[in-house]
């Protein structure tokens, strides 16, 4: 391709017209065989190029010889220039960029017009060749002065010097080096003017040798500035020292600003005496520091933290008893025992302000009002209030902070959180501290233990600090969704108060006050547009969540406000009223559904309740019997304790089985299976024995469990039946499922008062000691006629 591009250049040579067009130019000069871009902004020209690239492409580059004149028109132009191709045209805002490739160097003859653009006769000039060692010489030269130039120039490419070396013509290789050169304008045309090849290259060299003084110039200057910073910074390190040796003769000297500013801030904050002192040792190591080194900037941030802190500044508690009932009304329905405890705590406050309460730790499903507690009592008593979540937090510097040997270190997020409530005594609560882990970065609910003992933390020392921070006067209250993974230590510094899941009366209380109109508010609607029945709201309890908390609810009742956002947006106007009919609509089928009395109405099967971490719930025990070698094969991801409740149910079973009328052959070539649906989730604890016993036996004597029946209740091998724990949330969770009876533990009896008296009305209860009650209850059996049962058909059978 090239070649064919240098054979259509040189067959332009040769028959270049004696008559073209003259594009002027102010500031460029065009060599033969060079290709270069020249903005075009005159109309006339540009006409002049369109022409152009219509006809051969071709016309003569001049440059003006006064680029400054700018009232001739035509502006006059060298004699001599360079016939060029119009390779590509470009247009862009600032103007009209043509790309031209030289020919040949031309002499303009005679100007033959000069409307609309100049148009001159030419003949073609053809250089004057010279051989011999003089000009090789002369080319070494030029080469090696090329070469020092581009080493110099940081805007040259190395690539440069090669692709001069493969031009072996004097000639080109002249017009090839002045060409890539940043040099001036009048120069370039000179060596443009010489068509003496030796000539040309005599003055491209004394050229050149200026340039090459020129790079090594401003080579030399930048060295000198370089070192002229060098030692501007020198001399401000020695200034610095001297500040310090004027200061040590008592000499006084101005004080930066900044350093002033620190010091204006310390006079003014109050601080305790031990903490001003390192503060104003710190400040006196700042000020002898230079602003350029790195301990500056980390003695700056230490003293900026120790300003920020509420080291003394407080706020006044504004404990009234009437208005905090009042706040923890408005924010939260029921919850009685739970709001009692807090107001005694506020009463036991008022009346002795040193009294140093103990920590409140919130335990319950998500979604049960927790966190906004904590709010609720920082409203009510007037102090400020700050939130850190604990969730997942393994390193034990995120609660003692780093030390300040670490770069970027920061303090804890105690101190953090204190800094940011500009209070030392605001309401602090820790959020999910049961999400604690620990690894190789330490344990940080053992840093916690220090920060929640009242009879330690007033002297609380945190690693970037250390500095002893009062954190007696915080009132800190933690959150949990469960107690097992809090370690025993730090549980015994925390007073439990647990919240239980809601009923059903109480969902629809705080939906109606609290949920509905927040969610109307919040999609944009007002009160008067929307209103939702009860019973709409009834059933988005019953068939659409099945929570101990409140989250989903929301989340649908969100949905419908969503929905009817929506129509309004398109135009639809009037009151939009949510029935029964519209939930369906809006949510589309029930999620949950009543099949308790469909899936206990064969033998085999019992109904159990269960507590987990988010509430109660219920769960189906299933027991079937096939032809085998007397296995228990267990399934349902049962945790080691709920596998040996069925194994103490089986040989109860097998030890009881003349009384309950059973084959006492059963399991001798038979296999038994018991299943726990749900499969998916880990299930453990003893709670269940009952219940697998329970359907156990109704499998063995092929009766069915009584329908709606639920029970709990750990079993021994004598059949005793013993307490539990959860027993409010199993309730809660039995009552949402449609259970209308519960066997429960006698022990248990007592945890009967905490439930709402609605439900106990709903509910019948079954106090139970002894299995032998639990199968008569569930199944009918009764024991004094299972009894008689084997020992008569025994006599019939000897008889026989």
């Amino acid at each position: 391709m090239e070649h064919e591009e240098v054979k259509e250049m040189e067959e332009k040579e040769q028959k270049l017209p004696e008559v073209l067009p003259i594009l002027p130019v102010r500031d460029s000069v065009i060599f033969p065989r060079m290709v270069i871009p020249l903005m075009v902004r005159d109309k006339e020209h540009l006409k002049m190029v369109d022409q152009v690239l219509q006809a051969d492409r071709l016309l003569v580059v001049a440059m003006i010889k006064d680029p400054e004149a700018t009232d001739k028109q035509p502006p006059e132009v060298h004699r001599v220039g360079t016939a060029g191709v119009v390779l590509k045209l470009t247009k862009t805002e600032e103007g009209t960029i043509v790309v031209v490739q030289g020919v040949s160097r031309v002499r303009i003859e005679e100007i033959l017009s000069t409307e609309p653009y100049q148009v001159a006769r030419i003949t073609p000039l053809q250089d004057v060749e010279h051989t011999g060692k003089e000009i090789e010489a002369m080319m070494t030269s030029t080469w090696g002065l090329f070469k020092e130039i581009v080493d110099l120039s940081p805007h040259l490419p190395s690539e440069l010097v090669q692709l001069s070396r493969n031009v072996d013509q004097p000639g080109p290789l002249a017009d090839m080096i002045i060409s890539t050169l940043n040099m001036e304008r009048n120069k370039k045309q000179e060596i443009l003017e010489l068509l003496d090849v030796k000539e040309r290259l005599k003055k491209l060299i004394l050229f050149l040798n200026e340039e090459l003084e020129l790079q090594k110039m401003g080579k030399r200057i930048q060295e000198q500035v370089k070192k002229g910073i060098d030692k501007s910074q020198r001399e401000y390190y020695l200034r610095e020292q001297l500040k310090a040796i004027q200061k040590e003769l008592g000499i006084d000297k101005e004080e930066p600003p900044e350093i002033q500013s620190i010091k204006e801030r310390l006079e003014k904050k109050a601080l305790p005496d031990a903490v001003r002192q390192v503060a104003e040792k710190e400040l006196e190591r700042l000020s002898k520091m230079s602003p350029m080194s790195p301990e500056y900037t980390v003695s700056r941030t230490y003293l900026d933290w120790i300003l920020d802190l509420p080291w003394l500044e407080s706020t006044e508690d504004t404990i009234d008893i009437q208005h905090a009932k009042k706040v923890l009304d408005k924010h939260h329905y029921n919850l009685e025992k739970v709001k009692n405890r807090i107001l005694e705590y506020l009463a036991v406050r008022k009346l002795n302000p040193e009294h140093k309460g103990p920590i409140l730790c919130f335990v319950g499903p998500p979604g049960t009002g927790k966190t906004s507690l904590g709010r609720a009592i920082a409203e009510a008593i007037g102090r400020k209030f700050v939130r850190i979540s604990l969730g997942g937090v393994r390193d034990e510097a995120e609660i003692r902070g780093h030390r300040r040997t670490y770069v970027g270190a920061l303090p804890g997020r105690i101190i953090q959180g204190l800094k940011k409530a500009k209070s030392n005594n605001p309401v602090f609560m820790l959020d999910e501290v049961d999400k604690l882990g620990m690894d190789f970065r330490g344990d940080p609910s053992s840093a916690l233990l220090e920060v929640l003992d009242p009879e330690q933390n007033y002297s609380f020392s945190d690693h970037y600090l250390e500095l002893e921070f009062d954190l007696s006067k915080v009132m800190f209250i933690t959150t949990a969704n469960q107690l097992d993974p809090i370690p025993a230590p730090l549980r015994d510094r925390m007073e439990i108060l647990e919240l239980v899941g809601y009923t059903e009366d109480e969902k629809l209380q705080i939906a109606t006050k609290f949920l509905i109109p927040r969610q109307i508010s919040e999609h944009g609607l007002k009160r008067s547009q929307v209103a939702f029945r009860k019973a709409a709201l009834r059933k988005i309890i019953r068939e659409y969540t099945r929570e101990a908390g409140l989250r989903n609810l929301e989340r649908e009742i969100g949905a419908i406000c969503r929905a009817i956002a929506r129509e309004v947006a398109e135009g639809k106007k009037g009151r939009f009223v949510v029935t029964e009919k519209e939930v369906e609509q809006y949510l589309g089928k029930p999620k949950y559904t009543y099949d308790m009395a469909e899936r206990t109405s064969v033998p085999g099967i019992a109904v159990g309740l269960a507590w987990t971490p988010t509430g109660g719930d219920i769960l189906f025990v299933e027991a079937t019997m096939m032809p085998g070698e007397k296995s228990l094969v267990l399934t349902g991801q049962l945790g080691d304790v709920m596998k040996e409740s069925a194994q103490a149910a089986l040989s109860y079973l097998r030890s009881r089985a003349h009384e309950l009328g059973i084959d006492p052959d059963f399991y001798k070539k038979n296999d038994i299976h018991i299943h726990v649906p749900a499969g998916a989730i880990p299930k453990d604890g003893p709670s269940a024995g009952v219940t697998m016993l329970t359907a156990l036996a109704s499998l063995l004597t092929r009766k069915s469990v009584k329908p709606r029946l639920a029970m709990t209740g750990e079993v021994t091998l004598r059949g005793i039946v013993l307490p539990v724990g959860g027993i409010k949330e199993k309730v809660l969770a039995a009552s949402r499922s449609g259970i209308k009876e519960i066997i429960l533990p006698k022990d248990n009896q007592k945890d009967l008062d905490e439930i709402p008296e609605k439900i106990r009305k709903q509910i019948k209860f079954h106090p139970v000691s002894r299995m032998e009650e639990v199968l008569e209850i569930a199944l009918g059996l009764n024991h004094k006629k299972a009894r008689t049962k084997p020992s008569s058909n025994k006599k019939k059978r000897s008889k026989s």
